[in-house]
């Protein structure tokens, strides 16, 4: 699959009708800083297109993005950042419990995780949750240029273990130098394919 056409469409505190509501989804989650807007922007090879910032904690509304005219991409909050007063990680959890309840639209996750470092048990609990409610997600290790190749595997091990998930189950991914891209983007293809089915 290549992401020919990209447009962002709306943010939203919490999950409703938006234009366009109705095509199947493919939604991006993981914790503060994980590199989710930066994944988002390389496969629709736009710069802008999601917003990236320095400071985590940034995307606090779900992000909704129109892919080729056919599916819609959606990036949840991310979870898990220290500075947050009780009250917003509760308002984020919420939002994110809303989200997997209402969208029967969805078809996969993909869920990112920082190559360098273990799953976090917020990380943990996320990867839980979509077995329990049973939906298909993917592991992508982000961040991969950030570490030697021959370092990957030995990396993935802690990753792998903590999420149930074998290491060809994994995608290593690069927002730097396209790591993965094609392997990701073989992913969404196959999983909006399997949901026409």
């Amino acid at each position: 699959m290549e992401i020919k056409k990209a447009e962002f469409i709306t943010s939203m505190a919490s999950y409703g009708a938006f234009s366009g509501r109705g095509l199947k989804q493919i939604a991006v989650v993981g914790k503060s800083n994980v590199g989710k807007s930066s994944l988002i922007n390389r496969i629709c090879n736009r710069q802008k297109l999601a917003r990236t910032s320095a400071t985590p904690g940034k995307t606090r509304l779900i992000n909704v993005f129109l892919l080729n005219g056919s599916f819609h991409l959606i990036d949840l909050p991310g979870y898990g950042y220290a500075k947050v007063d009780k009250q917003e990680k509760a308002r984020w959890g919420q939002m994110m419990t809303d989200y997997f309840e209402q969208a029967g639209e969805l078809c996969h996750v993909l869920t990112l995780v920082d190559i360098r470092h273990e799953p976090t048990q917020d990380d943990i609990q996320m990867n839980q949750y979509l077995r329990q409610m049973g939906i298909p997600f993917t592991v992508v290790a982000t961040k991969a240029d950030k570490i030697s190749r021959g370092a990957r595997q030995k990396n993935l091990a802690p990753i792998c273990r903590a999420l149930l998930v074998q290491p060809w189950e994994v995608i290593c991914f690069s927002s730097e130098d396209g790591t993965g891209k094609e392997q990701l983007l073989d992913v969404m293809e196959k999983a909006l394919a399997e949901e026409e089915a």
